[in-house]
């Protein structure tokens, strides 16, 4: 059994990983909230945004915007995993790094793969495999969008990634990012960034109605076409951010529950120790006594 002082410096240890872990959950409880509500009141307009764009998509071929919808041989890929720039977050980052190996040794085990990674977790991964940047116009360090993430931040990496898909550096985009459910849960989703997917029409469905545009289709098409590309990677970043804060909070959650049991065995080890101590003090005294009166 161990001594009383390994035992209470443990204990002392393990305390102190208590404090830190609760504090983390606190301020990622509290980054949560508004990083929720950021993306819940995001979400329908994207979504919305999205859907208008697929419906016109086929229109948009004649258009200067049309490169956007253009489908092409699959040769170059451009897959965009977004993480955190901390850990501590159970599988939050692993999960997405996972998924991006397993695209590329099972999607595109044959074609030319190119990771842009957007967080620090999945760049310090990645740059050290031939699917790094090389060769290209893309952006680096994006790891510092979360130091001041806005939509005008954001909208300059989007327009750089679609002047790389303009320039016929790659043939098709995919992001890979945690879409936020509940504090509890997230799931991995694989999203085509690039080209537009058209929005798939229900020949038995009645409802499809033939709309008057005003401005002029081709004017809409136009503007509508790069504002929700920038949208979109707006959206995937949001929901990854919510998704990090309630995966690290839900973490360290568990982390102090644990901290907490292992305390109580701790001092229950402790008791025991000390209880072995007194007896064996009482022993001594009374053999002691017992060899002087005799």
């Amino acid at each position: 059994m161990a001594n009383l002082k390994e035992i209470r410096s443990r204990i002392t240890s393990v305390s102190s990983t208590r404090q830190i872990t609760s504090a983390m959950k606190m301020v990622s409880a509290a980054k949560l909230r508004r990083a929720q509500d950021a993306i819940t009141q995001m979400r329908p307009y994207a979504n919305k945004l999205k859907e208008l764009l697929g419906n016109l998509s086929d229109s948009a071929e004649d258009s200067a915007e049309g490169i956007y919808t253009e489908e092409r041989d699959v040769e170059r890929v451009l897959l965009i995993p977004i993480t955190s720039n901390r850990g501590l977050a159970g599988a939050f980052n692993a999960n997405i790094i996972k998924e991006t190996k397993r695209i590329i040794a099972e999607k595109y085990t044959d074609k030319n793969v190119t990771v842009l990674s957007i967080g620090k977790k999945a760049d310090d991964f990645f740059k050290k495999t031939e699917f790094n940047i090389k060769g290209t116009t893309l952006p680096n360090k994006l790891d510092t969008l979360y130091d001041d993430l806005t939509f005008e931040n954001v909208a300059n990496v989007a327009q750089k990634i679609m002047d790389s898909y303009s320039y016929k550096q790659f043939d098709k985009v995919e992001l890979i990012y945690n879409s936020f459910i509940n504090a509890a849960m997230q799931k991995v989703e694989v999203e085509q960034y690039l080209p537009i997917v058209p929005q798939e029409v229900d020949e038995n469905d009645n409802s499809q109605v033939d709309y008057i545009f005003e401005p002029s289709k081709e004017f809409i098409i136009s503007e509508l076409i790069p504002k929700s590309l920038r949208i979109q990677l707006y959206k995937a970043i949001l929901d990854s951010y919510a998704s990090e804060h309630g995966a690290r909070m839900t973490a360290m959650h568990k982390a102090t529950d644990n901290a907490t049991e292992l305390i109580g065995d701790l001092k229950l080890v402790y008791n025991k120790a000390r209880q072995a101590s007194i007896t064996n003090e009482i022993l001594e005294i009374v053999g002691g006594a017992e060899a002087l009166n005799n």
